[in-house]
């Protein structure tokens, strides 16, 4: 559920535009995030997802993609949709539909050095297989819902839940 990982970052020292692809090239993706950070998500569906902790630049409204025909859209949730490469299934992004918001995995993209991670979320879902080292925010998934509700209340009530 990095889709929780919707809120803005630090915007300073704001990185410039990032290119990134998939395997096979037939994806790409340019965009501009809002801070030189990278957050994880601990979910179960994130490491089913990216057989690991999701590692998601910030979210952003804006993006463009050249080989859009090639995408596939997954819908994970009521919320959110994933998105993947057709020809190498490489992931391309994490689309939370409450704020019209896509997430990139970290490793679509070269040059994100000086990026540091600020957030983990779901941490109470962690496996105890791997741990991050360093401080930063970490947020348990009560946590999460909370500081979310807004935006997942507002998809329940358009769907006329």
């Amino acid at each position: 559920m990095d889709a929780f990982m919707a809120e803005q970052g630090p915007t300073t020292d704001k990185p410039d535009m990032l290119h990134g692809h998939c395997l096979c090239e037939a994806v790409s993706v340019r965009f501009t995030p809002p801070g030189k950070h990278i957050d994880a998500c601990h979910c179960s569906m994130c490491r089913k997802w990216a057989g690991g902790p999701h590692m998601g630049l910030p979210m952003v409204t804006e993006a463009h993609f050249t080989g859009e025909t090639n995408i596939e859209r997954f819908a994970s949730s009521d919320f959110a949709e994933r998105g993947f490469c057709k020809t190498c299934g490489t992931h391309i992004f994490y689309y939370f539909k409450p704020q019209k918001a896509y997430s990139f995995p970290a490793g679509l993209f070269d040059g994100l050095e000086g990026f540091t991670m600020t957030e983990e979320i779901f941490i109470d879902a962690k496996p105890d297989y791997y741990d991050f080292g360093g401080e930063r925010e970490r947020l348990t998934e009560a946590q999460v819902m909370v500081k979310f509700a807004a935006s997942i209340e507002g998809i329940a009530q358009e769907d006329g839940q």
